[in-house]
C-alpha cells in the first residue's frame, strides 16, 4: 500500500480503483476526462458542511474531500462497477497524496436499533459468526474465479458508546495463501445510530497504519451530526419503526445481505463488504491503473 499518488485527484483514483478491483475494460480517454471533470466540479473540499440525505450533516475537515452522488457512482462505473448505490451519499477521501485510506459513507434506513444487547454481547461468538460466514462466501468466490479470504481476528473488538450512540470495531483479514510478510488489511468500521436507521463510515486501510488512523476515523464519526428530529433520542415508540435486530447482529450483518429475522442473534452472515474492499487495496495498488485520471484533471 505504499503507492504514492501524483496529485490529489490522482490519489483519489487509486483509492477508488481499490473499491472495485481492477477495471474490467478501461474506457477511452475522452470518457475518463469527462468523468474526472465532473468529479472535479462536484467535489466538496473541506472545511465544508455536507448534507447527508435529509438525515444528517457531515462536517468535512480541511485536508479531505467529499465526492457526492451521482459523481461517486460515475467513478465506480468508470472502474468497472456498474449500477447505482442509492444508500451511499458519497465518498470521503484524503487530499494528502501519500494517505492510504478511503471511507464510503452509507445510510441504512433500518429503523431504530435497540442497543440493549451491547451490555452483554460476546465478541468471540461474533467473530466465529463472521468466520463461518466467510467460509460460506468463499465457496461462491472460488466459483466466480475470485480469491478466497481469511479472517485474522479483531484488530479492535466491538466498542459501543451508549452516551453518543456510536459503535466502532475493526477486523483484520488477508487472502488465503498470502505470504507471511504480506500486509494485513483492516476496515475500521464506525457507525452512528439515529432515529430512522444508521450511518456507516468504514475506513479501509492497512493494519500497520491502523493505530495512526484510528483517531482520524473517530474524528470523522464525531463530525457526523444528525438533524433535529432525526437523532436517536428523538425516537417515538408509539409511531417509529424498530429494526428486528440489535447491535450485535448489526456487526455481523452489515454486508448488504438481507435483513435478519427477529430471532437472529449470531447468524452466519457473509463478511462485510468493506473487508473485501480492504484486500483489494493491496492487490490493486501494486499494479499500474489503466483507468487513472488525466493529469489535467488533478485539480488544485
Amino acid at each position: 500500500m505504499r503507492k504514492v499518488c501524483a496529485g490529489k485527484v490522482a490519489c483519489a483514483a487509486w483509492m477508488l480503483l481499490a473499491i472495485v478491483g481492477a477495471a474490467q475494460a478501461a474506457p477511452g480517454d475522452a470518457e475518463q476526462r469527462k468523468v474526472w471533470d465532473d468529479v472535479g466540479q462536484a467535489a466538496r473540499k473541506g472545511p465544508v458542511d455536507v448534507p447527508l440525505l435529509d438525515e444528517a450533516v457531515l462536517h468535512v475537515p480541511a485536508g479531505e474531500v467529499f465526492v457526492p452522488q451521482p459523481q461517486a457512482d460515475r467513478l465506480l462505473n468508470l472502474f468497472g462497477n456498474p449500477g447505482s448505490n442509492p444508500e451511499m451519499p458519497g465518498l470521503l477521501l484524503p487530499r494528502a497524496p501519500n494517505a492510504n485510506w478511503y471511507m464510503p459513507v452509507r445510510f441504512n434506513k433500518s429503523g431504530y436499533i435497540r442497543d440493549d444487547d451491547a451490555k452483554t454481547w460476546n465478541a468471540d461468538e461474533m467473530l466465529k459468526s463472521l468466520r463461518d460466514g466467510t467460509e460460506e462466501q468463499n465457496r461462491e468466490r472460488v466459483k466466480a474465479g475470485q480469491p478466497a479470504m481469511d479472517i485474522v481476528g479483531w484488530s479492535e473488538p466491538p466498542r459501543y458508546d451508549a452516551a453518543t450512540q456510536r459503535l466502532s470495531w475493526s477486523l483484520a483479514s488477508h487472502l488465503v495463501g498470502a505470504k507471511a510478510d504480506d500486509p494485513v488489511d483492516v476496515n475500521y468500521n464506525t457507525y452512528a445510530l439515529g432515529r430512522d436507521g444508521y450511518f456507516s463510515m468504514n475506513m479501509v486501510t492497512s493494519l500497520k497504519e491502523l493505530d495512526a488512523l484510528r483517531p482520524v476515523a473517530e474524528r470523522q464519526l464525531a463530525a457526523l451530526e444528525f438533524r433535529p428530529g432525526k437523532r436517536y433520542a428523538d425516537f417515538d415508540p408509539k409511531s417509529d419503526h424498530v429494526a428486528g435486530y440489535g447491535l450485535a447482529a448489526l456487526v455481523v450483518i452489515d454486508s448488504g445481505a438481507s435483513s435478519p429475522g427477529p430471532a437472529a442473534k449470531y447468524l452466519k452472515w457473509i463478511i462485510p463488504a468493506a473487508v473485501v474492499l480492504g484486500i483489494a487495496v493491496v492487490v490493486v495498488l501494486r499494479r499500474k491503473s489503466r483507468a487513472a485520471p488525466p493529469q489535467s484533471a488533478s485539480g488544485t
